[in-house]
């Protein structure tokens, strides 16, 4: 059971990670600046 849970953690994780990763290239492609310079 806690395997279970501990293997769709994982899983959550990494395709969240991977989307952002994807989701932030095609941001940065469409501009220069993107949301870092509001944020600092």
């Amino acid at each position: 059971m806690l395997q279970e849970i501990l293997a769709f953690i994982t899983l959550g994780i990494a395709v969240v990670f991977l989307f952002k990763k994807f989701f932030f290239k095609r941001k940065k492609s469409d501009k220069n600046c993107g949301d870092d310079c509001n944020c600092h």
